[in-house]
């Protein structure tokens, strides 16, 4: 039983290691040879879920072969309900909000109605200049024409009122 815990144990620790430090590296140099290890279908049987739990069974196992006076029908039960648990929490608190978050960068200019910014190059009455927009975790330079058809000087704060041809029609906020 010793060599069943310790193979789950270090397979999993090498694993691990190795998607880790060299997955993007794999992913790349084979190209799509591997995706028929993938398991498509539901997300509890993601590698992430089912390597981590089988790893903790080794863990499990061995630990309690270790220092417990358990025989091995009773190791084997509760190093399985010990690596459903943990397997149940890996997908339940890392796997499955990190599929629900966000992960693109991408912003278009459509939405960026209501955002607020600022003024890098001067806004002529009628003519075209630059703003500074924040857009997510940053920050984006766009051309920029006056709203309401009246200058617009450097380093005024802005919103953008809309979007027209690629170009952002801008007023000058006025803070107290």
């Amino acid at each position: 039983m010793e060599t069943l815990f310790l193979s789950c144990l270090i397979g999993g620790i090498l694993y691990a290691l190795v998607s880790v430090v060299f997955g993007d590296w794999l992913g790349q140099a084979f190209d799509g040879a591997l995706d028929f290890l993938s398991l498509d279908g539901h997300s509890w049987l993601s590698p992430t879920a089912l390597v981590g739990s089988i790893t903790v069974f080794g863990g499990a196992g061995f630990m309690l072969q270790k220092y417990t006076a358990f025989g091995s029908g009773a190791i084997v039960t509760v190093a399985i309900l010990i690596a459903i648990v943990v397997g149940m929490g890996m997908f339940f608190l890392y796997i499955k909000p990190m599929e629900q978050s966000e992960n693109s960068i991408a912003f278009s200019r459509d939405g960026m109605s209501g955002m607020l910014g600022e003024v890098l190059v001067p806004i002529p009455a009628h003519g075209y200049g630059e703003v500074l927009v924040k857009v997510g975790a940053g920050f984006t330079n766009q051309t920029a024409a006056s709203f309401d058809g009246v200058e617009i000087a450097g380093g005024s704060r802005i919103v953008v009122v809309e979007v027209k041809d690629s170009t952002l029609f801008v007023s000058e906020i006025h803070l107290p």
